[in-house]
């Protein structure tokens, strides 16, 4: 039987998704703790993994098992061997061939920049802080840029593993919520570091140490080295993840704006 799970997590104690040897991962608490259930080792895959200090508001992943629970025995007796900053939030069965990261459409993530004068106690591990203002609206403008089917070698750290640096971006949104500027940005897949170089490029532009037209100069020079800071990883947040209605998982509302050929064929 193969198990679908919705989890969320607090990144700021973890050395990301991936299990790594003596260190703290997302992948190894979860797999201790559904193993405690399962009685017997588990495997799990993700639909995207984050790096060191990122956070999930809904990461989507899978286990095969033969151990037969209810599956609200897998949610009360995962979260009850979880630590508290990670916690399963659904719990249903794989339909067909589902697979969590090759049967996903798309990948949603945001980035938070509290945006005042004044760094905050409480959101120090959750928001990106920025000192300068920033203007949303000139950073909307120049995310627009980055819209559609795009070479992003200029925002892809320069250990990245993929073999390809093409990716298909469904949409940006920046908008400002009084202290808080956030970014949503959705595409088919991510490269490593790609939303934080470009909330880097789109803070500068937003402060005004760049023009608008930036983020299309750097798509054109497919250079990395010509691209601003790479933005701290405290503002990070795989925020869903789209798949196709048939295998009846539920998504996050903001998926409303991927074009019906991307809902439809990926």
């Amino acid at each position: 039987m193969r198990i679908v799970l919705g989890i969320e997590y607090d990144g700021s104690h973890f050395v990301g998704w991936q299990w790594q040897v003596k260190l703290r991962s997302v992948q190894d608490v979860l797999q201790q703790a559904l193993a405690k259930v399962a009685n017997h080792p588990v495997s799990v895959l993700c639909a995207g993994r984050t790096d060191t200090g990122v956070h999930a508001l809904e990461q989507v992943v899978h286990f095969d098992t033969h151990a037969v629970r209810d599956l609200h025995a897998w949610l009360l007796g995962g979260n009850a061997n979880l630590p508290e900053d990670v916690r399963i939030t659904w719990v249903k069965e794989a339909v067909g061939d589902f697979h969590a990261r090759y049967s996903a459409v798309a990948r949603f993530y945001r980035y938070v920049i509290l945006n005042r004068p004044v760094k905050s106690a409480l959101q120090a591990r959750q928001a990106t802080w920025c000192v300068y203002p920033l203007d949303a609206e000139r950073m909307q403008q120049a995310a627009q840029f980055l819209v559609g089917h795009h070479d992003f070698s200029s925002f892809r750290a320069q250990g990245c593993q993929s073999k390809s640096p093409q990716r298909f971006l469904y949409f940006v949104q920046v908008s400002r919520e009084g202290e808080r500027v956030i970014i949503d940005i959705s595409a088919n897949a991510f490269l490593h570091h790609m939303v934080r170089n470009i909330a880097g490029v789109l803070m500068d532009i937003g402060r005004g140490t760049q023009p608008v037209e930036w983020t299309q100069h750097l798509l054109h020079v497919k250079d990395r080295k010509a691209g601003g800071v790479t933005a701290s990883p405290c503002g990070l947040y795989l925020g869903g993840v789209y798949y196709p209605e048939h295998y009846g998982i539920a998504t996050h509302p903001i998926f409303a704006r991927l074009p019906a050929d991307a809902k439809r064929f990926g």
